[in-house]
């Protein structure tokens, strides 16, 4: 009899359960009122003399045991099950992060920055709120000169020589006023203009100009740096210059690329030639030279801009220049895959 309740002391040492249900079956198989314990102490009248203290400490020790397992399991199942009802299971797969996405202007924004900057220009910044000179006196752009006319131009009330910038041709300015030749930098950034917003403007707007200024820079130096950037962003290799007028470049031009007939798409958005305007460009006058404490008789340079919502919508087919400043999360989760 003694060497089965050691059994027992061993099997109850090795017990294990997984529910408090496997718990209460032990606890009643052992110590309930008509358990295996109840009938060994019975049992204990019937043990002879000699031996009654030796069962009475093993049926002891048996009972100790039975009691530490069902409270070592209890609360060991007890605490899992609260933790499990705080957090849930711990094992299942967490919640989906929702993925974000660049916004399309951004996109382009960097990709023209790359561009330009794996040929050596720098990228320079200025204020939105600008004066007079910097967006349009130093530019050649004279009080009352006819071209200012070019640009509706937010002013503010209280004085009339601050303005929200109209291009980011006043970047160049400053830069040009802190900076000696050779300066090769682009300019990107948001501009205001006070137009009607439609499917194809907006009085918001964002520009990347771009500015180089060295001794003996040429025409044929601006063309092929146009060339070079019309290759980079959307693979056509045939550009052409149309002349044009702006007032701080002379001679000035209109720069078109050939895009293409091969769809539908392309028949609408060239209007049926195949060539598309991109940007405008042009040698820099050496009045805006002179104006910003550089020497027109030594130094001469090429500057071009052009607008990332335009270059956008031809990327990627975006019909409504809207749509880029609605922030509607169904159109920008279109670029989540986009770096």
């Amino acid at each position: 009899m003694l060497d089965k309740v050691k059994q027992m002391i061993a099997e109850v040492s090795t017990f294990e359960a997984t529910t408090l249900e496997e718990v209460e079956t032990f606890r009643i198989k052992y110590l309930g009122s008509k358990g295996i314990l109840k009938g060994l102490f019975a049992e204990f009248k019937n043990v002879p003399n000699d031996q009654k203290k030796a069962f009475g400490q093993t049926i002891n020790t048996l009972k100790k045991a039975a009691e530490d397992k069902v409270a070592v399991l209890k609360d060991a199942l007890e605490s899992s099950a609260q933790e499990k009802s705080v957090y849930g299971d711990l094992t299942r797969p967490g919640e989906p992060i929702e993925l974000g996405s660049r916004h399309p202007i951004s996109i382009v924004k960097n990709q023209i920055i790359d561009v330009f900057s794996r040929i050596g220009f720098t990228i320079s910044e200025g204020p939105e709120i600008e004066d007079d000179w910097h967006n349009f006196t130093a530019l050649n752009l004279p009080e009352y000169h006819p071209a200012r006319d070019m640009q509706d131009t937010f002013f503010i009330e209280k004085d009339p020589d601050i303005l929200l910038r109209t291009h980011t041709s006043s970047v160049q300015v400053r830069y040009m006023e802190n900076n000696k030749p050779p300066i090769r930098t682009i300019s990107p950034g948001r501009v205001f203009r006070n137009e009607d917003i439609s499917a194809r403007s907006h009085c918001i707007f964002h520009q990347v100009e771009g500015l180089y200024i060295d001794t003996d820079v040429s025409f044929a130096d601006l063309k092929q740096t146009l060339l070079y950037f019309t290759k980079e962003m959307f693979g056509k290799s045939k550009i052409r210059l149309r002349p044009s007028y702006f007032p701080f470049t002379e001679p000035s031009a209109e720069v078109d690329i050939y895009w293409g007939l091969k769809t539908e798409t392309d028949y609408r958005i060239t209007k049926g030639t195949g060539w598309l305007e991109i940007m405008g460009c042009g040698m820099v006058d050496p009045n805006v030279l002179q104006n910003c404490n550089i020497d027109p008789q030594k130094y001469s340079g090429f500057a071009f801009g052009m607008g990332i919502e335009r270059i956008a919508m031809l990327l990627y087919q975006i019909p409504d220049i809207r749509m880029l400043f609605e922030n509607d999360v169904r159109f920008l989760s279109q670029f989540k895959s986009v770096i």
